[in-house]
């Protein structure tokens, strides 16, 4: 009688034990996905940074081919930074103001990942002209910044006018990149490998920077992952 009821109730059970499985598998999933970082397209962000030229893009943008010169003279490029995990900013080194907030927070990331290979800094100054080589160098030294580990940059006003107007969107203007149009934001933008944008953080804010930790963090797991 016992047995009749053991094999009454076995299909049953074993619905029960594939359900759970499916369902617990689902689960993981869902929250496999949750987990992954946004990838941003200039749709994404506020109008205001984003040149009318790449508005419309939705989906699949990346950040531009760049050629720059850093505090020691040398040129840096995309190569420079790839298969990297990298976080960007614009400033000027005569900043009174949000720079110094920004240059201290970035310092310290970079202090936290000064042994993961994985991550690099690059700075952008949008005074190019101002910001020589030799004034980049002492900047540089007076920030504590790490030869190949963080490169700040100057450039044709141009080209970086154009890297953040169309690939960082870290400029609120709608000018041409003139000496009096160029205005930039306190925004750290996080990179991944793929030369996509995952995420925009406070510069100045503490809080921020244990987000940017957190999102690379995960960020990290996500290539663990492929």
């Amino acid at each position: 009688m016992n047995n009749n009821r053991f094999k009454q109730s076995l299909p049953l059970l074993v619905f029960f034990v594939v359900f759970s499985a499916i369902t617990l598998t689902v689960f993981y999933q869902l929250l496999s996905v949750d987990k992954r970082l946004k990838v941003y397209s200039p749709s994404d962000v506020n109008p205001r940074l984003v040149d009318a030229s790449v508005k419309h893009i939705q989906n699949n943008h990346t950040i531009a081919n760049f050629s720059l010169i850093n505090q020691h003279g040398d040129t840096i490029t995309n190569a420079t930074y790839k298969d990297k995990i990298y976080i960007a900013d614009f400033f000027f080194t005569r900043c009174k103001t949000i720079c110094i907030a920004m240059a201290y927070n970035m310092s310290e990331l970079q202090s936290y990942y000064k042994n993961d290979a994985d991550i690099m800094f690059l700075s952008h100054s949008v005074t190019p002209v101002i910001d020589s080589v030799s004034v980049l160098k002492a900047y540089a030294e007076n920030k504590g910044i790490i030869d190949g580990k963080w490169h700040v940059t100057t450039g044709a006003k141009k080209h970086i006018y154009e890297l953040a107007r169309k690939s960082y969107f870290a400029v609120l203007d709608e000018g041409t990149g003139d000496e009096n149009d160029f205005i930039h934001t306190e925004q750290f933008v996080l990179v991944d490998k793929e030369r996509r944008i995952r995420g925009y953080y406070d510069g100045t804010e503490k809080e921020d920077m244990q987000k940017i930790i957190a999102d690379i963090a995960l960020l990290k797991e996500e290539y663990k992952r492929k």
